[in-house]
């Protein structure tokens, strides 16, 4: 007779796990423009937006997506540059300098930890990498990707709890291009 349980506990655990897993997890949903230059995955809803003005070395624009899960936020955009705006300039200077942008006056360091703080590449292309959390837990992701003339950025929030943080790096992680290098 415990064999016979048994089998029956092991036979109903992925139907447990499955039914758990859906009911803890949000609604993700992929964000693919209509010219499919990039994917990324953001909590459901997501909000579109299109800047009304725009800087003097900018091609058009800057358009974003914004969500929320809970207490976090997750905010994506991206704007095209004017060619000669960016020519001749090191990619990997120029990813930092708008990655980092006004960083440390808005995250001092002696409040805020950079757990991560560097230039990486994402399928050949320049970016630059913040994880920065405070002294209570919470803390914020951001990725910022120059693919040609094009400068993708990526922030999220998040809480003091595993599970957040989870979703903050799922959401940054799941940040993929289609132009290749």
């Amino acid at each position: 007779m415990p064999d016979l349980s048994r089998r029956l506990i092991l036979a109903a655990l992925p139907a447990v796990v499955a039914s758990r897993a859906s009911a803890q997890s949000p609604l993700w949903t992929d964000v693919v423009p209509p010219d499919m230059a990039f994917r990324i995955e953001m909590p459901s809803p997501v909000e579109r937006s299109v800047a009304s003005a725009t800087e003097p070395a900018h091609v058009g624009p800057r358009i974003a997506w914004q969500a929320s899960l809970e207490r976090q936020n997750f905010d994506f955009d991206h704007v095209d540059y004017k060619p000669e705006a960016l020519a001749g300039r090191d990619s990997k200077e120029v990813a930092r300098e708008l990655g980092r942008g006004a960083v440390d006056k808005a995250f001092p360091r002696p409040k805020f930890h950079y757990l991560r703080d560097e230039a990486v590449t994402l399928e050949g292309w320049d970016g630059y990498a913040l994880d920065i959390q405070g002294d209570d837990g919470q803390g914020v992701v951001m990725r910022t990707w120059l693919v040609g003339d094009r400068l993708y950025r990526l922030l999220a929030t998040y809480g003091a709890d595993m599970r957040s943080k989870g979703a903050a790096l799922r959401f940054t992680d799941s940040f993929k291009v289609s132009r290749k290098r």
